[in-house]
């Protein structure tokens, strides 16, 4: 397969990742970590990469830097990621009530204790490739007791999963949405791969049959971001591009099933109407008509449709979509978070978040020569 790739779409994968290295990498272990707390940042100005003023810190935020550094190569980010999981249980952890908080204050203290599901796929998924890298038993068992708190708490009598509950389980905050869900999906997988396969599997064929039944457009072929039912629905092409990476990974586990057979129908609706031919770049949302909704270009849909586009194996397009992806988003100091259609910047911090959808999407690629 390598030797199909362009000269030109190698070098680019290999720039890319020399950013990611160099640039994304030691920013969120210097400027982008709070040492005193143990925590990252939410955000960094994206002019002189320092901490904007701290409001909160969010558990799915430190999740996510804990995946980042559990799968980057080197020792000295094995240990940020102890350091991220270890804060993650000490400032995170429900012990009253059991599951996750939402958030604390910038001292550390409880801020938003709801009951997040959103949240929790992430720390399961941040906990699946910690321990896949340390064998950290503490990791193992984390993983395994979230799983079933999500089981016993979020999902509902017909099969779905609430997006949010109180902190103490009793009161549902937000209904079923597709995006949490999603997550889920791709923490359970990954979990799949370390402990309890044939179970979570099961978990994951049950979660995909509910998808369908209860998000599944009937024309687009697309996944909503809420029920079909929803009036003023949105579809978002770069979460069917996510979905289709995820479900492609994992043949064995959803064969049979409705989703891997529409997505790629799916993916083709979003792709003709939610991807700008000049610039490559993917808007944020679509109507259900197929119009756009919302035509700012976020950096994480761009690095979604390029796993897809890996996933899928259309060299050609990801050549062209990686250099646009490059020469818009990417610069020596970060990154644009977001574009609008005309490739101006609207949004000039750099999350916390994102570095985790460009090592999900470089791990999709290809290893060029």
């Amino acid at each position: 397969m390598v030797n199909s790739l362009s000269a030109e779409l190698s070098r680019t994968m290999s720039s890319l990742r020399r950013h990611f290295d160099d640039v994304i990498l030691p920013m969120w272990t210097g400027s982008g970590f709070n040492s005193s707390l143990g925590l990252p940042y939410e955000s960094l100005s994206g002019d002189v990469r320092e901490p904007l003023p701290v409001q909160r810190y969010r558990a799915m935020a430190c999740a996510r830097q804990l995946y980042v550094y559990a799968t980057a190569r080197g020792e000295d980010y094995h240990a940020h990621a102890a350091r991220l999981f270890d804060a993650l249980l000490h400032y995170f952890r429900d012990v009253k009530h059991g599951g996750w908080r939402y958030s604390v204050d910038a001292e550390g203290r409880p801020l938003d204790e709801r009951q997040d599901l959103y949240t929790h796929a992430f720390i399961v998924f941040a906990c699946a490739a910690y321990f896949d890298r340390c064998h950290r038993a503490d990791a193992r068992q984390v993983m395994l007791q979230t799983a079933q708190q999500i089981e016993g708490r979020f999902r509902t009598a017909d099969g779905t999963y609430q997006a949010a509950m109180s902190a103490d389980w009793t009161q549902v905050m937000a209904g079923p949405a597709q995006n949490p869900i999603m997550h889920l999906t791709e923490a359970y997988l990954a979990a799949a791969r370390v402990a309890e396969p044939a179970w979570f599997a099961q978990k994951l064929r049950r979660t995909a049959q509910e998808v369908a039944d209860t998000f599944l457009h009937a024309s687009a072929l697309c996944i909503t971001e809420a029920p079909t039912r929803a009036v003023d629905n949105a579809i978002e092409p770069g979460h069917q591009f996510e979905w289709y990476a995820l479900l492609a990974n994992a043949p064995e586990v959803f064969a049979d099933l409705v989703l891997p057979v529409t997505l790629p129908r799916g993916c083709i609706w979003a792709r003709e109407r939610g991807v700008m031919p000049k610039s490559s770049g993917v808007c944020a949302a679509l109507r259900e008509d197929g119009s756009i909704s919302d035509p700012t270009q976020r950096i994480w849909a761009q690095a979604e449709y390029a796993r897809y586009l890996a996933v899928l194996g259309d060299w050609s397009a990801l050549s062209i979509h990686l250099t646009q992806f490059q020469q818009r988003f990417l610069h020596a100091g970060g990154w644009h978070e977001c574009l609008d259609s005309e490739g101006q910047l609207v949004r000039a911090d750099m999350p916390a978040t994102t570095p985790y959808h460009l090592a999900t999407c470089y791990a999709a690629l290809p290893e060029s020569q």
